[in-house]
């Protein structure tokens, strides 16, 4: 008896393996994915610009004004940057500058590296201030912005010419199953839709595009309520973990998924705490996982102390 409608999933011609630089951009599903990829210790550049929800954010996080063009305010006691999500805000201005003057590096040196750039979208719904899409209202007046919704014509428009000016990079595009209820739900399907289409036409105009259905795993195969959150609206653990295996299944080689069994288990290790710490065994333990990481850097030099 088969209990869930299963989303069919072609393998893709183009793989990723250890030897690929990724860059993962978006909504927190972003976060959550490439936190997956960390623990396998892929070469990753997760979020420099902090978590980002529309295409339009996403994009200009991609092609920065220079930092004298910033747009930075100050409200509830924090200096923010317009384009950068909450976790930059700080305080100090100066410090708030360097902070952005560091993502702007970071992402400079990510998209110039990169084979591979994963980009999920969270909604078509933008808010602009004083004619620019903001990536962060940073808990503003609403009367300060233009809420809108972006067009399919709009998102093509606008990220066609980024992806045609780097026939180098691979793109593999989702849209976050994650719902926006603030929105309303009828109106989080319309959103959605839009991406999904947005996403089609870019597919179909590039054959460096590729478009992996999370979305659709964690509606049809997932539509029970215990693959939620305490929310109830974010992905829980375990259904993180099975659209995680989905993409596996898709992108990676059977040689690339038995590197990354043998580099998981060495992040586990690494992350195993002994209740007691200072016996013999958990020393030994603690030396045989030292060991084992010099000896995998001579394959993986990037594996960090």
């Amino acid at each position: 008896m088969d209990l869930l409608t299963k989303v069919n999933i072609k393998p893709s011609p183009k793989k990723i393996g250890y030897q690929d630089k990724i860059l993962l951009l978006g909504s927190c599903f972003a976060d959550n994915i490439g936190e997956k990829f960390s623990e396998y210790y892929f070469q990753t550049t997760i979020n420099p610009f902090g978590t980002l929800y529309n295409p339009a954010s996403i994009l200009n996080s991609l092609s920065p004004v220079a930092p004298q063009q910033w747009p930075i305010i100050f409200h509830n006691g924090l200096w923010h940057s317009m384009m950068h999500h909450g976790s930059c805000s700080h305080p100090d201005k100066n410090k708030l500058v360097h902070r952005c003057e560091e993502s702007m590096t970071t992402m400079r040196n990510a998209l110039q590296e990169a084979s591979t750039i994963i980009v999920t979208l969270g909604t078509s719904w933008v808010y602009e201030k004083e004619g620019m899409v903001v990536a962060n209202c940073h808990k503003l007046p609403a009367k300060e912005f233009v809420r809108r919704r972006m067009t399919v014509e709009e998102i093509l428009q606008t990220w066609q010419p980024l992806i045609e000016q780097m026939p180098d990079k691979y793109w593999i595009f989702t849209v976050s199953p994650i719902r926006h209820i603030k929105d309303g739900l009828h109106e989080n399907q319309i959103s959605k839709a839009i991406l999904l289409q947005a996403v089609d036409g870019l597919v179909s105009k590039n054959t460096t595009v590729s478009y992996f259905p999370s979305y659709e795993i964690m509606l049809d195969e997932l539509r029970d309520y215990r693959f939620y959150a305490e929310d109830m609206l974010h992905p829980s653990a375990m259904a993180v973990e099975y659209i995680w295996q989905r993409f596996v299944d898709t992108y990676m080689t059977d040689d690339t998924q038995n590197e990354m069994r043998i580099l998981h288990q060495l992040w586990r290790d690494r992350h195993h705490r002994f209740l007691h710490p200072d016996i013999e065994e958990a020393m030994a333990f603690a030396q045989r996982t030292e060991n084992r990481l010099q000896s995998l850097k001579k394959q993986y030099p990037w594996l960090e102390e």
